[in-house]
């Protein structure tokens, strides 16, 4: 039998009283407040960094007069705010045009703001061009001015020179004469030189191709050969006659990848050195990083099948490499989430590692020698902040006291004086000046939206920075949200959540919707705020739903055992954890098992369609937003790592995927797809459905012309989620 067991505690929101109100003193909530309008948008600090004095920090705020963005800055040490760069400034020759603020860096010294983005007039992409704003002198020169996109644009150490890529060759532009400097020559459509594929791109969470070297002598960069990575065409159908054909580099499971090298360039005399990586070609290379000495790269080196991780030094002058450390596990090893930073007092570097069964914080020598498991326990660090070397320790944020919660901690190197640095219950987001003696602390809860707050290195508040209040919201009315676990027939524990309808009534039945992402490492439980989505599940209980949360084996925060459940069979134990849910929910007095519902984007569409057929009976309703129907179907990192290779586990893959069942589909299932999706392909479905139309099952479907994976762009996420309300009013 399952148990259900009441943990931690249970949320009452800040506007209880507001939800006792009667229905005329009530505002009922709409889609286009929450969808398509500002009311409910909580305030930030955008694009926000640090200068490297460490007392002061930069942030971008639109100036309500002439709608645009200008640059301000708070010093630390009184509070006080300036403009640092006024948006209207940023013009050349005429001064009604000024250039758009794409992204911006600050030299070193203070003294100069490199600036990329657009110029309207001229049509040219973000990052096409860029210049430099003199802070003293509030003077602004454009350094390149090009119809090309050129991106990845950064200040050398010194901010003599700009490094950046155009047309996939790398360049370095000098600052006093404008010189461009090309150091490599071969980039093409095929060959990238200093930037990404889209596999990199989106499964290492890569974006920078190419980093300086500590001196700014040297630019150490990826090279990625694509020309045997097949092509996808996304076709496009504009108001014209003939469509539009878009082909872009896409490896799904088995294709090959783009070959990669590691390259460093003398920027004073152009000379390439290439780093030995190894002589297969058939790896990934997730990062590189330069130690202290400017004459030693560290390269991370991955095989294929992503099970085994080598740390490497690379001499720069010949190219050779030493491995110093070697990671490998028996199903998987997370190279996007892995930690590395090298110490400036010593030849020692820490790196995070998950080899006791959960991630933890470890010291070596430069050799590989161990010196120190730094952290240890039953948790997880799921962010390191970097080393304060002079007062020897190491912040970094953990799950400690909950899964469900993220808390700052420091530590010192040789593991002790570990002690909490945020006391209140919730999410803590850090951000640390990069002197280390004051952090930025973004926190909120799953009932009370982010509030920005600047504190010491000793955890104590020093101001309030922004708030978000819950002013906005007053007259709407909240369903009181349940922390819970459910136990499964197997003994797994599992964490979840439940918003019940403002007016729960034990003695009523209601139905039920599952919301679920489910994929390995992901976490939708949760005491954080929950932005638009969270309002939109308010909505639903305000009609008279249960919303359900639950953290299936597989997701993380609660170590490597209980994430690896599903290696080489994603979907499986997922879709069965649902299934145990719903069942003891079923049991409730105050739930009707006739009417559950299930409902997910992207991972979460793959496990509702997965839902709705292997799991067929147990919901009434499914709705899935851009779904992965087969493994086969999406790239070679993602669906490879956790699903193994076609090759070695060709009935995992025929086993999660939905086309195996759809004779089973029951219910009433909505399939949503934006046809130019070029993360997950609107092949997915097309070839769903056409299983489905074999097995005269019947199904609803709606395309998104031209939408991307997100669905978004004139009125689409408003025209999706009334979609799915509705069809959740007339199916559930």
């Amino acid at each position: 039998m399952l148990h259900l067991r009441m943990i931690l505690f249970v949320i009452s929101c800040s506007l209880m009283n507001t939800a006792r109100a009667s229905a005329q003193e009530s505002h009922p909530w709409a889609l286009e407040e929450i969808f398509s309008s500002s009311k409910f948008t909580m305030k930030s600090l955008s694009a926000l960094q640090w200068l490297e004095d460490g007392r002061r920090f930069s942030f971008l705020e639109r100036d309500t007069t002439d709608q645009l963005n200008d640059l301000r800055v708070y010093h630390v040490e009184d509070g006080r705010k300036e403009i640092a760069m006024d948006g209207a400034l940023l013009s050349i020759g005429d001064s009604s045009n000024p250039m758009r603020i794409g992204s911006y860096e600050w030299s070193n010294d203070g003294r100069s703001i490199l600036v990329t983005g657009s110029l309207p007039a001229r049509r040219v992409k973000t990052g096409g061009n860029f210049g430099l704003f003199d802070v003293e002198k509030k003077t602004f020169r454009m350094l390149s001015d090009s119809a090309e996109d050129q991106s990845n644009i950064r200040f050398s150490p010194d901010g003599q020179q700009i490094g950046f890529v155009r047309a996939n060759n790398l360049f370095v532009l000098d600052v006093k004469t404008g010189q461009e400097t090309q150091l490599t020559t071969d980039g093409s459509d095929t060959i990238i030189n200093g930037r990404f594929d889209w596999v990199y791109e989106e499964e290492f969470s890569i974006i920078d191709g190419w980093e300086w070297s500590p001196d700014g002598t040297h630019i150490a960069f990826w090279r990625l050969d694509q020309s045997m990575v097949p092509t996808f065409p996304i076709i496009r159908y504009p108001n014209d006659s003939h469509v539009q054909v878009e082909t872009m580099r896409y490896p799904k499971a088995g294709d090959p990848n783009s070959r990669v090298r590691i390259g460093v360039a003398n920027v004073a005399t152009r000379q390439l050195t290439w780093v030995d990586i190894g002589s297969n070609e058939d790896i990934y290379i997730p990062g590189i990083q330069w130690t202290k000495d400017p004459d030693v790269l560290a390269v991370k080196r991955l095989n294929r099948g992503q099970d085994t991780l080598d740390l490497m030094l690379a001499n720069i002058d010949d190219g050779s490499t030493e491995i110093v450390l070697t990671e490998t596990d028996t199903a998987w090893i997370d190279a996007e989430g892995g930690y590395l930073e090298f110490l400036d007092d010593s030849d020692r570097f820490v790196w995070t590692s998950n080899r006791d069964g959960f991630s933890h914080l470890y010291l070596y020598s430069l050799d590989g020698t161990l010196e120190k498991q730094v952290t240890s326990g039953p948790w997880e660090v799921t962010s390191v902040y970097g080393v304060d070397e002079r007062r020897g320790v190491i912040y970094f944020a953990s799950t400690k006291p909950s899964p469900l919660e993220r808390h700052l901690y420091r530590i010192k190197l040789d593991g002790s004086g570990m002690r909490r640095m945020t006391d209140e219950p919730g999410w803590h987001s850090i951000n640390f000046s990069p002197d280390k003696l004051v952090f930025l602390d973004t926190y909120s809860t799953s009932s009370s939206p982010s509030r920005i707050s600047l504190r010491s290195n000793t955890g104590e508040h020093v101001a309030t920075l922004l708030e978000n209040s819950m002013e906005s919201f007053a007259g709407y009315r909240f369903g009181t949200q349940k922390f819970f676990e459910v136990r499964t027939t197997d003994g797994e524990s599992l964490n979840a959540r439940m918003i019940m309808p403002p007016d729960f009534d034990p003695g009523h039945r209601y139905p039920v919707l599952f919301s679920v992402y489910g994929g390995p490492g992901s976490q939708t439980v949760m005491n954080a705020w929950g932005g638009s989505n969270y309002l939109w599940y308010q909505l639903l209980a305000g009609k008279g739903y249960i919303i359900v949360h639950v953290d299936n084996r597989g997701t993380g925060a609660r170590g490597k055992a209980f994430m690896q459940q599903t290696n080489r069979r994603v979907g499986i134990r997922e879709v069965g954890d649902y299934v145990e849910t719903a069942k003891y929910l079923s049991s409730l007095s105050y739930i009707d098992s006739s009417r559950i519902g299930i409902w997910g984007w992207s991972g979460g569409g793959s496990m509702t369609c997965l839902a709705m057929t292997l799991a067929a009976g147990t919901f009434k309703a499914g709705m899935a937003v851009a779904p992965v129907t087969d493994w086969r179907f999406y790239d070679t990192i993602y669906s490879e790592r956790y699903m193994g290779t076609l090759e070695n586990n060709p009935e995992g893959y025929r086993l999660t995927s939905s086309l195996t069942y759809a004779s089973k589909m029951k219910g009433n299932l909505l399939l949503v797809h934006g046809t130019a999706d070029d993360n997950v392909h609107w092949q997915n479905t097309i070839v769903f459905v056409n299983e489905l139309i074999s097995e005269n099952k019947q199904v609803r479907t709606m395309f998104y012309p031209d939408r991307r994976h997100g669905i978004s762009g004139r009125n689409a996420t408003l025209h999706v989620f009334t979609l799915l309300t509705e069809y959740l009013l007339e199916n559930l």
